[in-house]
């Protein structure tokens, strides 16, 4: 019983795009089906193939926001419709909209259901759940209904690696910064987690399990 009663008192702390969802680059073919284009018609691969997306070099180096690189793409996307796209709701929606638990990791599910199973807490820190994927998706997957708390900078305007991000997460979870366990893919966020006391994982999208276990081991818990 002591070590539930530790598990309990932790929290299992996630980023959403990327961590929970297979990212956009993951699912062109999707996409591609969903909005009626030809296969092949989309070529960012972004951290799968950096040397062929400047924007997402760009990203990485400092010289773009993630939220105005997904904002160039959502255009980029909208005209090959013939269509003005300046929501990055509007290109997930219609891009993800009809089956969205169809890009949720499984792994994301597993590895939740394992910590919940354990007595931690789940949190989601997202810098733009709401604003990308828009407000009713959270009653239209099931992961995001088993989180004890979510805190979206589309409400509070502060976006990671910002301090306040971590401490607003921090103080909703009625926790000690060093009982989180917290997972993102940008490793910006993860150093931000770092150096507000977290316990952080950097989340390689090309191998979630991995990465999963990695959190679950902070935690102390079988995956």
């Amino acid at each position: 019983m002591s070590g539930l009663r530790e598990a309990r008192q932790q929290a299992l702390v996630l980023d959403f795009g990327g961590v929970v969802t297979r990212t956009l680059f993951e699912t062109h073919a999707i996409t591609e089906a969903a909005l009626g284009l030809a296969p092949g018609t989309l070529k960012w691969r972004g951290p799968f193939d950096a040397g062929s997306d400047p924007l997402w070099r760009d990203m990485e180096a400092g010289r773009l926001s993630e939220r105005d690189y997904w904002l160039a793409r959502t255009r980029e996307v909208g005209a090959l419709l013939g269509e003005d796209w300046d929501r990055m709701e509007t290109f997930v929606v219609r891009a993800r909209g009809a089956d969205p638990d169809a890009v949720i990791r499984p792994e994301a599910v597993a590895a939740i259901e394992a910590a919940k199973a354990a007595g931690c807490r789940i949190a989601i820190l997202s810098n733009e759940l709401d604003l990308f994927y828009g407000r009713e998706l959270r009653s239209r997957v099931a992961v995001l209904r088993q989180a004890d708390c979510i805190v979206d900078a589309t409400y509070t305007g502060i976006l990671k690696p910002d301090p306040r991000a971590y401490a607003l997460c921090i103080e909703a979870l009625g926790l000690a910064p060093a009982a989180c366990v917290f997972v993102d893919d940008q490793r910006p966020n993860v150093e931000g987690a770092a150096q507000a006391g977290m316990r952080a994982v950097w989340f390689d999208i090309a191998h979630p399990a991995e990465s999963f276990r990695q959190a679950l081991d902070l935690l102390a818990v079988s995956p």
